[in-house]
């Protein structure tokens, strides 16, 4: 009793969230004493004593479940002191050992389910830590441009996958990339840092966009040369959509390596910016030799470039029936890009279920509009009707 005192001292003071429940238990113990002490004789509640523990692991942790059984227990030899007398018959025996087992039983799985429970939470954590190493958090604002993203892994228990995403500053704008690696687990993981890792390098120092595309996947292919690598040749690839946004011209510029196209969003329509000549996944300019083409597209200020991965548009709900990326997209248009992709993420979980087959990643992108001359009164752009409010004016 003295034990379990000082335990309940202590949550009491660390104001721990379990401490009211205890009265349940406890309560529990003495209805049962009190029940046996007046009920007629014959009728055994001492039994019933187990469920305490049991409740208590239900709660709090291996210690507290320990102590409520050793109070079950005493409160066991109580019943058993009083008239008729029934300690050290066999049948009372039989009571003690019994209600001894189960607790120390009760015990040692709360302690497991800690044990685990702790290991999943240092997972978790260090899953965090790669994934803010590995993809970095894209800032609200870059240059002229409000950005947002969103990344689903697919695999319980972590928050990396084979999906990536980057941007870069430049001297005259910003490079996006946005990628998807063949395969699942550490390998495609590690393909990604690989890729992440060579983009953020030569992003600054590539001047044209097709330069840039090359190098990467000349990084791959040499990646994939390394002689711990060799029986994986022609088996790993990432497809990617590489994009140049200047900040002085109203456009973009996109080279496809075998990914899925940009949505642009424009007065309420959306447009799929399709690449005239797409360009494999990167790691296979080996066995291709391609011809890095730049497709160019117009964008203007309010409008919205949305990048996602083949997570997001094959992701199926429970009739087997796909994402409608583009239709939904429509009608958040006139969103800013954080509301664009917030609604994205709630609606693509419904539509799964809760749980998506494939990683999952998307980026929204609006130009803001450049800043008046000096001396002269911009005219602001007409509103346009919002359903939530949460569309600034930029």
């Amino acid at each position: 009793m003295r034990l379990l005192g000082q335990v309940f001292t202590h949550r009491q003071r660390s104001g721990h969230p379990s401490v009211a429940l205890l009265a349940v238990p406890l309560g529990m113990i003495l209805a049962i004493t009190l029940a046996d002490a007046f009920s007629p004789r014959g009728v055994p509640l001492g039994p019933l004593l187990i469920v305490a523990p049991a409740i208590t692991a239900s709660f709090a942790g291996p210690v507290l479940t320990a102590a409520m059984g050793v109070v079950a227990v005493a409160a066991l030899f109580s019943i058993g002191l009083t008239p008729p007398i029934l300690l050290g018959t066999l049948y009372f025996d039989s009571q003690v050992i019994s209600l001894l087992v189960v607790s120390a039983i009760v015990t040692v799985f709360r302690y497991l389910q800690g044990r685990h429970s702790r290991e999943l939470t240092q997972v978790r954590t260090v899953s965090e830590t790669t994934q803010r190493v590995l993809l970095r958090p894209l800032p609200h604002r870059i240059g002229p441009l409000w950005v947002a993203s969103v990344y689903l892994a697919a695999q319980e228990q972590s928050l990396i996958g084979g999906d990536l995403y980057a941007a870069v500053r430049t001297p005259d704008g910003t490079r996006l990339i946005i990628g998807d690696v063949m395969g699942k687990g550490l390998p495609a993981i590690g393909d990604a840092a690989l890729l992440l890792s060579a983009f953020r390098e030569a992003a600054h120092r590539e001047a044209t966009l097709p330069d840039l595309v090359a190098y990467l996947d000349h990084s791959m292919c040499w990646h994939l040369a390394e002689p711990t690598e060799r029986d994986q040749v022609g088996e790993c690839f990432i497809t990617a959509a590489v994009l140049d946004i200047p900040d002085e011209h109203p456009m973009v510029q996109m080279v496809i390596c075998g990914h899925p196209p940009p949505l642009l969003l424009r007065d309420w329509q959306v447009t799929t910016l399709r690449a005239t000549r797409p360009a494999p996944p990167l790691g296979l300019g080996e066995l291709t030799r391609p011809d890095y083409h730049v497709d160019t597209f117009t964008f203007e200020p309010r409008d919205v470039l949305l990048l996602h991965t083949d997570g997001v548009t094959e992701a199926r709900d429970a009739q087997g029936a796909f994402y409608p990326l583009a239709e939904r997209a429509a009608s958040w248009a006139h969103h800013k890009p954080s509301a664009l992709i917030r609604h994205l993420r709630a609606d693509l979980l419904a539509h799964v279920g809760g749980h998506l087959a494939d990683d999952a990643a998307a980026i929204a992108v609006q130009r803001t509009f450049p800043p008046a001359p000096t001396g002269t009164t911009e005219r602001a752009p007409p509103s346009r009707p919002t359903d939530e409010g949460d569309q600034d004016r930029l």
